[in-house]
């Protein structure tokens, strides 16, 4: 059933209500009263059934605990555990009094980004611009402006080597073995691990001949787990279906060799691909590449993600500009007028009336305006980096390509709610030192009067 769209006011005469207890000038309470939380309502109730189910839950309460979620960098269980122990984050998502039960549970959040999907999602993404917007923390002209860029979006997954795969395809065979009570000729599970670690010891230690002659050994023991197992299962459809994926994923990996391209990265994780960004650090990254989209200025309140989207299938990044351009204008509702990048967006095609693309090095610039803006391209390595180190795009836990886009979308979302809160504690200092230096105005005025 569709969520009610207001909490219900729970009658407790004996207990305080939170704005009675509460900082009302607290940047959370400040963003709460700014955020629209009926248009999440009315976009998001088209995903639940009028009568059929039990009620949903309440679109402001989700909303806000990926919002929260996403500003502080916690995961869905620390999400929660905060969301029990804290006013301010239990205000933020409608509640009128303090609860010491979770009204939900850690995997509603699972359920709920899985109902409204990546497209939908981009509406938290828009509503953070409106609110900046409306605050006066970025302008209008402001967003005519953008810097676009790529990163790679890792994924949570261990380092893809060999023998690593190998032995979790073994391992996976054998428990769905165990789970559909099928009897193998030999687990071959004791064997891999010994052979894990006596590859991994003779590999790293000049021993490349002997440590590759075990990993031969590995392939050997999971080909003879396969051919077991689908002479078992021959006939029985039942058993044929619950061996699929694992059978399908285990054969990927023991006929995959170095030069093969679309490798299986991850038994888990098929979307994954391994990404070389040109890093002396970091050769290759495993996951799924990311495009953002800042503004090129630095507005009062920062630079604001106004676009955010990811990219499977590692493109290009010239093919990708129209799209994130696109994006950034369906976010905002405002034209873009100048985007910038770098050389690796050579050869985009875009011919559009009223937009101008200057990418990094181009030559025979007279616009002062223009150059100054191109050196603020570099800008948006920061921003990359504090999405990271502050957000969950540098080891994304969400499954599959729709997880990609979702991660994606409200890491943009949580980096701008970050801004706004610090614009809120910047603005309220500011009025606290105006006021005191009245104050003080106004006491000197005094003294020096009865003097």
């Amino acid at each position: 059933m569709r969520p009610d769209k207001h909490s219900v006011p729970n009658g407790d005469l004996f207990r305080s209500s939170l704005e009675a207890i509460l900082d009302m000038d607290h940047e959370l309470v400040q963003l709460a009263g700014l955020i629209s939380w009926d248009r999440f309502d009315d976009a998001f109730g088209l995903y639940y059934h009028e009568s059929k189910g039990r009620r949903g839950l309440r679109t402001r309460l989700m909303v806000g605990l990926h919002l929260l979620k996403h500003m502080k960098g916690l995961s869905d269980e620390e999400t929660c555990a905060a969301w029990r122990e804290n006013p301010y984050f239990q205000f933020f998502c409608g509640e009128s009094h303090f609860q010491h039960e979770l009204p939900f549970d850690r995997t509603s959040m699972t359920r709920w980004r899985k109902r409204i999907g990546a497209e939908e999602m981009e509406l938290v993404l828009a509503e953070t611009l409106a609110v900046a917007i409306k605050t006066g923390a970025v302008s209008q002209r402001q967003l005519e402006r953008v810097t676009v860029d790529t990163t790679v979006q890792t994924k949570a997954i261990a380092h893809p080597t060999d023998s690593h795969l190998i032995l979790r395809a073994i391992e996976w065979l054998n428990r769905v073995s165990k789970r559909c009570e099928l009897k193998l000729r030999q687990a071959f599970t004791r064997k891999a691990k010994n052979a894990k670690k006596e590859a991994a010891r003779l590999l790293h230690t000049g021993g490349h001949k002997q440590g590759m002659r075990w990993i031969r050994k590995m392939r050997t023991w999971l080909g003879r787990l396969i051919r077991d197992i689908r002479r078992k299962i021959a006939g029985n459809l039942e058993l044929e279906v619950a061996f699929t994926i694992p059978l399908e994923r285990a054969e990927k990996i023991l006929g995959q060799q170095s030069h093969d391209k679309n490798k299986l990265y991850a038994l888990h994780a098929p979307e994954v691909e391994c990404i070389g960004k040109g890093k002396a650090r970091t050769r290759y990254e495993f996951g799924c590449k990311a495009s953002l989209a800042v503004t090129n200025e630095t507005t009062k309140g920062g630079q604001f993600i106004v676009g955010a989207m990811s990219l499977p299938g590692s493109p290009y990044d010239g093919h990708t500009l129209e799209d994130q351009i696109n994006q950034v204008q369906k976010m905002t509702g405002v034209t873009v007028k100048r985007a910038y990048a770098d050389r690796g967006y050579r050869g985009h095609g875009i011919k559009r009336d009223g937009l101008d693309v200057i990418l990094a090095y181009t030559r025979g610039i007279n616009s002062p305006t223009i150059k100054r803006e191109l050196r603020r391209r570099n800008a948006v390595e920061p921003v990359i980096g504090h999405v990271k180190a502050d957000g969950h795009l540098e080891r994304n836990h969400l499954k599959g390509e729709d997880g990609d886009a979702i991660n994606v979308v409200l890491c943009a979302a949580g980096h701008n709610i970050r801004l706004l809160a610090r614009w809120f504690r910047r603005l309220l200092l500011k009025i606290l030192a105006f006021c005191i230096a009245k104050i003080e105005t106004y006491t000197r005025n005094q003294t020096q009067h009865a003097a």
